[in-house]
């Protein structure tokens, strides 16, 4: 399986967690973080649901796949993320020392990896981390386009 094949594979599974979020009432945002071809850690959007402003899917995504190696180092590890990161997030990824971040859609407003700022990727830091953007961009932007029409439409039935 090639690189563009394993990407769209393990960006699905970034997308199924998405999906877990947008069931909780959250923004639908996934990750999934994978070592040697396996997912060691997954994450969805639960801001609503823990009441808490760092619960976004790539904290709880680097906290679990931490758990499993048993080391804050996260060496050896790709993330895969349905949104671009904010700069929390990207902060959190450096930290963590992954190596590669994969994302789906660009955040226009938010986005600290190409959007806004060049977080993972800013040789001041004391890490690089190898970006590839836009895989299955599409799919995980309709995602989030069709989560906020519907919560509109709830807001104007609501009035």
């Amino acid at each position: 399986m090639n690189d563009t094949n394993q990407d769209e594979k393990f960006m699905q599974a970034a997308i199924t967690q998405a999906y877990i979020a947008e069931e909780n009432g959250d923004v639908p945002i996934g990750a999934v973080i994978v070592k040697d071809n396996q997912i060691i850690g997954k994450g969805y959007n639960q801001r609503e649901q823990l009441q808490d402003p760092t619960a976004h899917a790539e904290i709880i995504a680097l906290t679990a796949a931490s758990a499993a190696v048993q080391s804050w180092r996260l060496h050896d590890c790709t993330i895969y993320v349905t949104l671009e990161p904010c700069t929390m997030c990207a902060g959190a990824l450096v930290l963590a020392r992954i190596d590669r971040l994969v994302y789906g859609c660009d955040d226009k407003k938010t986005g600290a990896v190409k959007s806004l700022y060049n977080i993972p990727t800013d040789e001041r830091l004391n890490h690089i981390v190898e970006v590839t953007p836009d895989v299955l961009a599409n799919d995980c932007s309709k995602i989030l386009s069709d989560f906020f029409a519907k919560r509109r439409k709830e807001n104007k039935n609501d009035q």
